[in-house]
């Protein structure tokens, strides 16, 4: 499922406050009020499911509904409220007589906090170079492909805030724009000093940039190969795609080049 069809999906299931889904046809019994008790997963989510919607846990929600936070698509949080019946399940948002979303604490703890930090994780763990201070307060990953002139413009733009010591850019390389961009990717990883050439790459970048590597090693084509994998994983389609943690330590994404006052957004104060 695509990022697009995953909020036309939440858009869809949350413009009605319930909609109904084939599930279990026998009224509870007290076995199922047992086997509810005990944290079984109620059949009827098996609908939902079918929709991309991912069961991630369950809260505690009113009315004799049961909530399970979830993701749709990998990427969008939502939840969704199982009736006291078990027959019928609500996707979508359910809000107190104070206007208050009763699901939103819910899956910022069970579902938006723990994807932020995973997501975080898995960039650390890709392979990206270094553009900037090492004890730069703040971090900035970017999935950039050495041939791609938004990653460029990106790169020119960020130049404030890199060579104030104020942010430290990891370029996640990606070799997706044209037929010797992992080439010039590999020419970057496998480079005695990896940020160096990246500089090298950029300043060089309107006369063709860094000289692509010679052939791939085994090694190099399966990072490039996992670092396009987690692009998309983390819903981008192309380059840049940007991460940065806001002021609360969630992530946060930039599809393309930030526009505006968005860079301070991204980049924090100059």
């Amino acid at each position: 499922m695509t990022l697009k069809s995953s909020r036309t999906l939440i858009t869809a299931l949350s413009a009605v406050l319930l909609i109904t889904l084939a599930g279990c046809s026998q009224a509870q019994t007290p076995k199922a009020a047992a086997e509810k008790a005990g944290g079984e997963r109620p059949a009827v989510l098996k609908g939902i499911e079918k929709h991309g919607f991912e069961v991630i846990g369950e809260f505690d929600a009113p009315g004799g509904l049961r909530g399970f936070a979830g993701v749709v698509g990998g990427q969008q949080p939502a939840a969704a409220y199982v009736t006291a019946d078990g027959k019928n399940v609500v996707v979508g948002s359910l809000f107190d007589a104070n206007g208050e979303d009763v699901g939103a604490a819910p899956l910022e703890k069970l579902v938006a906090k723990p994807m932020s930090e995973r997501s975080w994780k898995k960039l650390e763990e890709s392979a990206w170079v270094r553009d900037g201070k090492a004890d730069a307060p703040r971090v900035v990953y970017t999935f950039s492909d050495a041939n791609c002139p938004y990653c460029h413009r990106f790169w020119e733009a960020a130049r404030p805030w890199v060579d104030a010591g104020k942010v430290q850019l990891r370029h996640v390389m990606v070799g997706v724009i044209r037929e010797d961009s992992p080439a010039k990717a590999a020419a970057i990883l496998t480079a005695p000093n990896p940020s160096a050439a990246l500089l090298e790459n950029e300043r060089l970048f309107d006369k063709g940039g860094i000289k692509p590597a010679a052939s791939l090693t085994a090694e190099v084509a399966n990072k490039l190969d996992a670092n396009q994998v987690l692009m998309i994983e983390l819903g981008f389609q192309g380059t840049p795609g940007i991460l940065f943690k806001d002021a609360q330590g969630m992530v946060q994404r930039r599809s393309g080049m930030p526009q505006g006052d968005d860079m301070t957004v991204v980049l924090g104060p100059r």
